[in-house]
């Protein structure tokens, strides 16, 4: 094994980089099918109407020459096109990246079949290769993962997206020389098969797996191997013959995928499909192919007829009910069995040394039930059960046949996780100290020996024992043959053994059942010897099999069903946050599955892979622990809601009388109450350790802090969005009613920041302002795409985090968030057509009934609920505003609107009209004259007043909004100096 992975063989090291590649490039694919441009989805009307035309599937290949002229006849057509280029292109990149990865994969792994083959790798064959453990495994991988990409891609990127994303790269960039897989290729492995149609296609999926053509002979060998041997020895950590299905999960899984490149064998061949379900499913339908990717194999061997054929006495209802009631009925069992186990005091440092094989035994049966369970009765949240009448009736019978509720299947699953977690620190720590422990026993019985033969030489005295050489010196051989033991040497077990016994004879044989010391000392050392014989059985093996019998990588994405019942779980208690820790820790790992080849071969593809998986499942743990910051909220709103309108501030001075109506007693042990399970909430959350997952440590103080900043991410958002919602007619004092409710609700969160802040430990005010400065700065970057060239995408945005992530709602009226809606509707207020700027008072007044409409208090309010940075964002994006008017009146000067270009047609009219008249003729009837020329005008003259006329306005805005910061800034200097002031004195 060592050899053929050795950094001098050539063929090891070329097959496992190989396999470690493929690992990052499936870990690449599930990264990348959550940044799918949602344009390239085409689901709306509107982005089909826009985007038809230069997002295209391969149908563009037949007409590639008229579609680009097409584009490049339309100069609006063509801005769109380039500017659509310029902000995707490199997610583009990055997405063929991808695709030509598994196109490589594919033929670099055709390549070392061929090497092989040809005798390239010296002393190296296909056959040889089979023939190591090490090598045998990595020949099985690397086409199980070129399989598994196929698959992956397919469910998780449409066809036609994929296509479409094909095409905008050819279109975009220049073609590559310096990649073995050329643009064509990559098409024909990866065009749209049809899969996510409403009627599935024929001949899916071996014609899919044929795209690419692969040795037969490595196929049927790989195929042979998965039949036949345990290529990753597990029937000796899972020995008993009833969990053989979970032994060989792993492989059977692989098998899975392989079959799919002889599908003859799926289809004719019904006695290998016979022996394939004998051994691999006779027990189990439900497959985990790679971290949490489940597969039904009652569906997608639906078209396969000797696979069906043998699927079929697996899925008899009679052996249904059996596999279903018989896990059923051991969760209650193990249940009582896991919960004696974890009383305290049950595992300590001996007991676990004396009881380690029924430890064991205990937690293989537990994750056997629960890998069995879980796989049968859970589905995947958001995944629709309904589709197949077939594949629900048979779920429905396993979970009525299983009679086990969900609840208690996880507080299985959770004790088996804090059983596991227990028994491997304290097996780790006994490991770490085995040598001195045995070291420390080993001098104990040595000295305790010599101690008993002076005893029987008589210079030691002790009561009524009497002098007896023959003693004394086999108590000396006794103590000689101990001090000579090793714990290295393989027969120390064996003389321990006849030492215990030897010990238990002379007990006997010499009649000194009498003396209770004689006989405390020879007990004290039999107990030493038999806990070195124990100390001796402490080996890794036991830690690497508990590895393997605790794996949970199938449930990484089911373990998303049981949500609801953790958040339940927290809301009554909230210290369950420490047990669900050891749940945590054993989804942790499951990334030793995917990362395993990548750390052999010393990728530099570790970091990144490790940190995807490991982000991953750090952003579940705080899904399921944003219950407690969510709750924590729902009292605050109460908190929020007292405070503004219930509890009465108590003024200077209280007449006596009244006393007692500002006490409000009732109200105010309410208020405290509500307080107190605030903080009770934060100490649960703070009583979780941190907890190293993967690369990614969770700092529990860290986890509340960004909870409590995700909740008020989402109030605030929610408020800001809701209330900046104008109606389509104007509404007098609309916009100051609006700003006067949302400055009370954004009032009432900051107060109650403030106040609860000391409870939870955290700074409140700081969190406040910080987060309102990142909604208002990411909504402000936002809206003001709208008139950039190169946008910002969100996930591009520095304002916007995975973690603590600003909620993104549906555009209203042409704005896409709360900025834009109030920045028109201050607008819209200050229309030179319907309203007038008087500059002395810096006021828009209504020209009907001459009210303000608009003033310095306005501002100052805007300021007040959307803070400084509100006002900032607005000024930003009125000038944005600024230069788009700008650059089309600009445009319009000069005539660059081919289809409005009678601006200059008519003015030079005019001009060649008033040369060809005499100044006479103008002088003697300038009205008659001149009101041609305005009549002429008029209609050209409409878009150009409008826009000069906006360039006003929102600078009169800016000056405005400009004067406001400008006073804020002097005050804010003022307060400081002051405070400085008061800190020197």
């Amino acid at each position: 094994m060592k050899e053929f992975l050795a950094e001098n063989n050539a063929c090891g090291q070329t097959i496992l980089l190989l396999v470690s590649r493929g690992n990052a490039v499936i870990a690449e694919l599930f990264r990348l099918k959550d940044y799918i441009p949602k344009v390239y989805r085409l689901e709306f009307k509107q982005d089909v109407q826009v985007y038809g035309e230069i997002i295209q599937d391969f149908s563009y290949l037949k007409t590639s020459e008229a579609h680009e002229k097409k584009i490049d006849q339309s100069e609006v057509l063509r801005e769109l096109d380039e500017e659509f280029r310029d902000n995707h292109i490199e997610i583009i990149k990055r997405f063929y990246l991808l695709f030509e990865s598994i196109h490589s994969y594919i033929m670099d792994l055709n390549h070392y079949v061929e090497e092989l083959e040809d005798g390239v790798y010296i002393h190296q064959s296909l056959e040889t290769v089979f023939q190591d453990s090490e090598g045998k495994q990595l020949l099985c991988e690397s086409l199980f993962l070129y399989g598994l990409m196929l698959i992956a891609i397919d469910a998780h990127i449409d066809g036609i997206i994929r296509e479409r994303l094909l095409i905008s790269y050819n279109r975009y960039t220049p073609q590559r020389r310096d990649t073995q897989s050329s643009f064509d290729e990559v098409c024909k492995l990866l065009m749209d098969t049809g899969l996510n149609t409403s009627k599935k296609p024929q001949n899916y999926p071996e014609d899919y797996f044929k795209r690419v053509s692969i040795n037969s002979n490595y196929i049927d060998m790989v195929i042979g191997r998965l039949r036949s041997d345990d290529i990753y020895s597990q029937i000796s950590v899972f020995p008993l013959p009833k969990h053989r299905s979970t032994a060989l999960a792993t492989q059977a899984s692989m098998l899975y995928v392989c079959l799919f490149f002889s599908p003859n064998i799926l289809h004719y061949e019904s006695a290998v499909m016979r022996e394939i379900v004998d051994k691999y499913f006779p027990d189990n339908w439900i497959i985990s192919v790679y971290m949490g990717f489940i597969v039904n194999l009652a569906e997608t061997w639906e078209n396969f007829k000797s696979a069906k054929q043998a699927l079929s006495n697996t899925l008899q209802i009679s052996n249904l009910k059996h596999f279903a009631n018989n896990h059923g009925q051991k969760v209650p069992d193990l249940l009582k069995i896991s919960n004696n186990l974890l009383k305290e005091g049950n595992i300590t440092r001996d007991s676990l040394l004396k009881d380690i094989n029924n430890i064991v035994n205990t937690l293989r049966e537990c994750n056997v039930t629960l890998r069995w369970l879980i796989l049968h009765t859970v589905v995947k949240p958001g995944t629709n059960d309904n589709k197949n009448k077939k594949l629900k009736l048979f779920r429905d019978l396993v979970i009525t046949e299983s009679n086990c509720e969900q609840s208690y299947l996880f507080k299985l699953l959770l004790n088996t996780a804090q059983l596991e977690l227990v028994t491997q620190d304290l097996y780790e720590s006994l490991m770490l100290e085995k040598d001195t422990q045995w070291e420390d026993l080993k001098r104990n019985s040595y000295e305790s020996l010599i101690e008993l033969s002076e005893v029987f030489s008589g210079s030691k005295p002790l009561s009524r024992i009497k002098k007896n050489s023959d003693l004394e010196g086999w108590f000396k051989e006794i103590a000689a043959q101990i001090e000579s033991l090793s714990r290295e040497d393989s027969g120390s077990s064996r003389k321990l053994v006849q030492l215990i016994q030897a010990l238990e004879e002379v007990q006997e044989y010499h009649q000194l059942d009498n003396n209770m010391q004689v006989i405390q000392f020879l007990s004290e050392i039999r107990s030493d010897l038999n806990q070195m014989i124990r100390t001796m059985n402490i080996k890794e093996d036991v830690m690497i099999n508990l590895h393997l019998i605790g794996d949970i990588s199938y449930a990484w994405e089911l373990i998303d069903f049981y949500t609801q019942i953790m958040q339940n779980g927290i809301k009554k208690e909230p210290k369950l946050v420490i047990k669900l820790r050891a749940v945590f820790l054993k989804l942790a790992s499951a990334l030793e599955l995917p990362l395993l080849r990548i750390n052999q071969s010393h990728s530099e593809d570790l970091i990144s892979v490790s940190e995807y998986y490991s982000k991953e499942l750090a952003i579940y743990i705080r899904k399921v622990l944003q219950i407690i910051p969510s709750t924590m909220f729902e009292k605050l709103a109460r908190i929020i809601e007292m405070q503004t309108r219930v509890i009465k501030e108590v003024p200077s001075r209280v007449d006596k009388d009244k006393l007692k109506d500002f006490a409000q007693l009732d109200d105010r042990f309410e208020f405290a109450e509500l307080t107190h399970s605030v903080s009770i909430f934060s100490q649960g959350m703070r009583m979780m350790k941190s907890t190293l997952v993967g690369v990614v440590c969770l700092d529990p103080k860290q986890l509340l802090e960004d909870g409590i900043r995700k909740e008020l991410v989402q109030h605030v958002s929610k408020s800001l969005n809701n209330e900046f919602t104008f109606s389509s007619k104007p509404k007098q004092d609309e916009l100051e009613s609006k700003l006067k409710i949302l400055g009370q609700i954004m009032d009432g969160y900051k107060k109650s920041f403030e106040y609860i802040q000391d409870y939870i430990n955290i700074n409140g005010l700081k969190i406040w302002q910080e987060e309102v400065t990142r909604i208002v700065n990411y909504n402000v970057e936002q809206e003001c795409n709208g008139f950039l060239r190169n946008k910002v995408h969100p996930w591009q945005s520095i304002y916007q985090s995975r973690y603590v992530p600003i909620p993104i709602y549906p555009p209203i009226d042409g704005s896409k968030n709360f900025v834009g809606r109030l920045a028109r509707e201050v607008i819209r207020l200050t229309d030179p057509r319907s309203s007038v700027f008087l500059p002395t008072t810096s006021t828009w007044y209504d020209i009907k009934v001459h009210k303000p409409v608009l003033n310095k208090e306005t501002i100052a309010c805007i300021a007040q609920t959307i803070e400084i940075t509100g006002l900032v964002g607005l000024d930003r994006l009125f000038s944005f505003m600024i230069i788009t008017a700008l650059q089309r009146i600009i445009a319009h000067l000069e005539n660059k609107n081919v289809k409005a270009n009678s601006w200059s047609n008519v003015i030079s009219a005019i001009h060649n009209d008033i040369k060809q008249k005499s100044l006479d003729q103008a002088n003697n009837n300038p009205l008659k004259v001149y009101q041609i020329y305005i009549n002429r005008t008029t209609k050209i003259w409409s878009e150009f007043l409008e826009k000069t006329l906006l360039v006003g306005q929102l600078q009169l805005l800016r000056n405005l909004i400009a004067f406001h910061l400008n006073k804020s800034c002097k005050f804010n200097a003022k307060n400081y100096e002051a405070s400085l002031r008061t800190l020197n004195k």
